[in-house]
């Protein structure tokens, strides 16, 4: 059984979400800002976060950023039309996704499933198949292990992070668009996927390279993509 933590200060939503929820076999559990999301996680598994972006003591932002120290639970970001900005910021800080304001019942779910499905394979191990590495300059992708380094050090990825890399080191020099990336990393046709697939190769960047305004491996080609591929030493 999957546990999903509903973080939000308005009773209304967090019953409406539960109702969206009840007909699957998920563990429920609330909170009514950041600070009692987090003393939640703490304490309990948690395989999934609805973390809305406005609320007292800690907003979701916060809260985001705080559970990205130590935590790669997908995190959906519940925001209303309005807060354009904080979507690409929430991105910016480690979330993996957001639902808007007001909600789509089968959109919730569809994201909800769509995304445990994914960090649940992240960490389980195939072992009927062989161990597979991927290396472009100093960055190593194990997939067994699913560890990435640069360097021989260790780098931690957001699951979002993880598959976008994944795609493009397994095909090093190959261009992707976008709208490419978005539907094979997120599984869903491409509806605003510039700014998200953008916001998270940014977020690759600063995690992967030495100078992230001068990439040396995970590089743009103006009007078609991105595309990973080798330089010359570190």
């Amino acid at each position: 059984m999957y546990t999903i933590l509903i973080c939000d200060d308005e009773p209304d939503i967090v019953a409406a979400l539960k109702i969206y929820l009840s007909g699957e076999d998920y563990r429920l559990l609330e909170a009514g800002n950041g600070s009692e999301a987090l003393e939640i996680v703490e304490h309990s598994e948690v395989h999934l976060i609805l973390m809305d972006i406005m609320m007292p003591r800690m907003d979701g932002l916060a809260a985001t950023a705080r559970l990205r120290e130590k935590s790669n639970v997908p995190i959906l970001l519940l925001t209303a039309k309005s807060e354009s900005g904080d979507k690409v910021l929430g991105l910016n800080v480690g979330a993996d996704d957001y639902i808007t304001k007001p909600f789509d019942p089968a959109e919730v779910l569809a994201r909800v499933r769509s995304h445990l499905r994914r960090y649940t394979r992240l960490g389980a191990r195939q072992e009927e198949k062989p161990a597979k590495q991927y290396r472009v300059g100093p960055i190593m992708l194990d997939e067994e292990r699913k560890e990435v380094t640069v360097d021989e050090e260790s780098v931690a990825l957001t699951p979002i992070e993880y598959r976008i890399l994944r795609l493009l080191i397994m095909h090093p020099g190959r261009i992707y668009s976008s709208a490419q990336i978005y539907e094979l990393v997120w599984n869903e046709s491409a509806v605003g996927a510039e700014n998200a697939v953008s916001v998270h190769i940014r977020h690759l960047r600063q995690k992967l390279e030495i100078n992230p305004s001068e990439p040396r491996y995970l590089k743009v080609v103006w009007g078609l993509g991105y595309k990973l591929e080798g330089g010359k030493g570190r």
